[in-house]
C-alpha cells in the first residue's frame, strides 16, 4: 500500500514531463528508432555474388586475351592483327548493345536469376564451339553471338546487386568485386599450364569454370529482400537537378568512369610494348607477373577502403582519391627513365585503378534514380568499359609516334585529374532515404539506454527515484512551490534545507 502510493506520489506533473522529455528521449521515441533501424544483407550472399561476379570475369579474360588470340594467329598467319581488330571492334558493339538490352528486359520481367541462368548455359555452349570454326566471318559471327550470351548473363548480375544490397553494404560490396579480374589473370594462367590440356580442351575447362563460380549464388545464395530497394524513389524537386557544375550526380559518375577506363584500356593494350621500350629485354612472363601482382594487391586496398566509406558515410571520397592517385601513377610513369621508377608508378597505377573501378561499381548503384530500370542504366554505365576500347587504338596511334609513351601518359593523367575533380565529394554524405545509416544505429543504441534509465520503476522495499527526477512530498501528492527564504515552503513552517541534487536543476524534499 505504501508503495502504490509512494508510485502515484512520484509521478511527473506537465512541467517536470516537459523539462526532462526536452533533455532524455522517452520509450515512444526508442520505439520509433528502433523500428528504423536497418537490415543487412547476409556474408554468404555478398561472398557468393563476389565469385559470381569473378565467373564473368574468367569467362572472357582468358579467352580474349589468350585463347582467341592464339586461334586467330593459326588461321590468319600475317592477317592476324587485321583479323583481331575487326573481331574485336565487332565483339564490342555487340556487347554494348546486348548489356543495355538485357538489362532492361530484366527490368520489365522484374527477375533476375533466369535471364542469369540461360545466358550462363548459352555462353558455355558458345564457347566451347569455337574450335569449329575456320574463317574470319564464321568467327565474328560466333564471337558476337557469344557476347549477346555472355551479357545475357552479366547485365541482370550486376542488377541483381542493386536490389539486394544495401546502400550502408555498398562500400564492402565493392571492396570484395576486385577478387573478379585477379581470379580471371588466375583462370588465363591455369589453362594455359603445358601438359594440362589441348588447346581444344581449354575452352571446355573455362566453361567449367565460370558454371563453378556463378551457380552457386544462383542455387544456395538466397539473398534478403530489401523491397525499399526496387521502389521508386522520391526525388525532392529542388534537389532533383542539383549537382556540381552542369552535371547531376549520374552523369558525373559515368564520366568519371569513362575517364578512367581510356587509362585503363591504354594500359592493358599496350602495357608489354611500354615496358619493352624502356628495357628491351623485358620478358612476356615478367610482364604477366607485374599484372598479376596489381590484381591481387589491390584486393585489400579496396576492401578496407569500401569498410571506411561505410562506415564513415563517404561513399565518394576514396573515388575522387583514388582517381587522383591514378593521375599520380600517370606522371610517375611518364617522367620515368628507369625501369625501377616505370614500375613503381605502373603499382600505384594498378592498384589505384582497381580500386577505383571495383568501388565505383557498386557506389553506382547507389546514384542511380530508378530502381525499376536498374538494368537498362547499369547497361549504360557499361559502355565505359566498352566504348575506351574502339578509341584507344586510334588515339595511341597518333600520339606515340610523335610525343612518344610520355605524351600519352601525361594526357591520361590529365583526364584522370578530371575524374577525380568530378567525383569529389559534394558536401553532406550520400544517403539514401530507404536505408538509416550507422549514425542512426548509433542512436538508436543511445535511445535505448537512456530510454531504460529514464523508466520509472516502483517496488514495495524501496521508494527511491532518480537522481534527475524532481521529487514530491508524498504525504500530500502536491506540488508546494518553494518560498523565496531558503529553507521554507510556501503554507507550511520551516523545513529542513533541500540539499541540490548534483547533476540536475531541480532539487528535492526529504521528509
Amino acid at each position: 500500500m505504501q508503495a502504490r502510493k509512494t508510485c502515484r506520489a512520484n509521478r511527473w506533473s506537465f512541467p517536470e514531463r516537459w523539462s526532462n522529455a526536452r533533455r532524455l528521449p522517452g520509450p515512444a521515441q526508442t520505439v520509433s528508432a528502433e523500428a528504423t533501424a536497418p537490415g543487412r544483407q547476409s556474408t554468404r550472399f555478398l561472398l557468393l555474388y563476389a565469385l559470381a561476379w569473378a565467373g564473368g570475369a574468367i569467362a572472357y579474360v582468358p579467352f580474349l586475351t589468350i585463347l582467341l588470340p592464339v586461334r586467330v594467329t593459326i588461321l590468319g598467319g600475317a592477317q592476324s592483327i587485321e583479323w583481331l581488330s575487326y573481331i574485336a571492334f565487332s565483339g564490342a558493339i555487340a556487347a554494348s548493345i546486348a548489356n543495355i538490352l538485357f538489362g532492361w528486359l530484366s527490368d520489365l520481367s522484374g527477375r533476375r536469376r533466369p535471364w542469369i541462368v540461360t545466358g550462363l548455359v548459352l555462353s558455355c555452349l558458345l564457347l566451347v564451339t569455337m574450335p569449329r570454326v575456320t574463317t574470319l566471318p564464321s568467327i565474328i559471327l560466333l564471337v558476337v553471338a557469344w557476347q549477346f550470351a555472355l551479357n545475357l548473363m552479366l547485365g541482370p548480375l550486376s542488377a541483381w546487386a542493386g536490389d539486394c544490397v544495401p546502400d550502408h553494404q555498398k562500400g564492402l560490396l565493392g571492396g570484395l568485386l576486385p577478387v573478379a579480374p585477379a581470379l580471371g589473370a588466375m583462370a588465363g594462367a591455369l589453362v594455359t599450364l603445358p601438359g594440362l590440356a589441348a588447346p581444344e580442351e581449354r575452352l571446355w575447362l573455362v566453361a567449367l569454370l565460370v558454371a563453378a563460380a556463378v551457380l552457386p549464388v544462383v542455387v544456395f545464395g538466397n539473398p534478403r529482400p530489401f523491397p525499399e530497394l526496387t521502389r521508386a524513389r522520391k526525388v525532392e524537386p529542388e534537389t532533383a537537378g542539383r549537382g556540381r557544375g552542369a552535371f547531376g550526380p549520374v552523369e558525373q559518375m559515368w564520366l568519371a568512369r569513362l575517364l578512367v577506363q581510356i587509362s585503363e584500356a591504354a594500359l592493358f593494350a599496350f602495357l608489354y610494348l611500354w615496358l619493352r621500350s624502356i628495357q628491351p629485354g623485358f620478358s612476356d612472363n615478367r610482364t604477366a607477373t607485374l599484372f598479376s601482382f596489381v590484381l591481387a594487391a589491390s584486393i585489400p586496398v579496396a576492401l578496407l577502403a569500401g569498410r571506411w566509406a561505410d562506415r564513415r558515410e563517404r561513399p565518394m571520397l576514396p573515388l575522387a582519391i583514388g582517381a587522383f592517385a591514378v593521375a599520380l601513377g600517370l606522371v610517375a610513369m611518364g617522367i620515368s627513365e628507369s625501369l625501377t621508377g616505370a614500375i613503381a608508378g605502373y603499382v600505384i597505377f594498378g592498384i589505384a585503378g582497381s580500386t577505383f573501378l571495383a568501388l565505383h561499381s557498386a557506389q553506382t548503384l547507389r546514384v542511380l534514380p530508378r530502381p525499376e530500370v536498374r538494368g537498362g542504366d547499369l547497361g549504360l554505365f557499361n559502355l565505359t568499359n566498352t566504348a575506351p576500347s574502339l578509341v584507344m587504338p586510334w588515339l595511341t596511334l597518333g600520339l606515340v609516334p610523335v610525343f612518344g609513351f610520355t605524351g600519352l601518359f601525361l594526357l591520361l593523367a590529365g583526364l584522370a585529374t578530371m575524374a577525380s575533380l568530378s567525383s569529389r565529394p559534394s558536401g553532406a554524405p550520400t544517403r539514401s532515404t530507404a536505408t538509416p545509416t550507422s549514425s542512426a544505429r548509433r542512436s538508436s543504441r543511445t535511445i535505448s539506454v537512456w530510454a531504460r534509465r529514464a523508466t520509472p520503476t516502483c517496488s514495495a522495499g524501496s521508494a527511491r527515484q532518480p537522481r534527475w527526477r524532481s521529487r514530491r512530498p508524498a504525504s500530500t501528492g502536491t506540488f508546494r512551490p518553494r518560498s523565496p527564504s531558503r529553507g521554507t515552503t510556501a503554507g507550511a513552517g520551516p523545513t529542513k534545507a533541500i540539499p541540490k541534487i548534483r547533476g540536475s536543476s531541480h532539487r528535492s524534499a526529504r521528509r
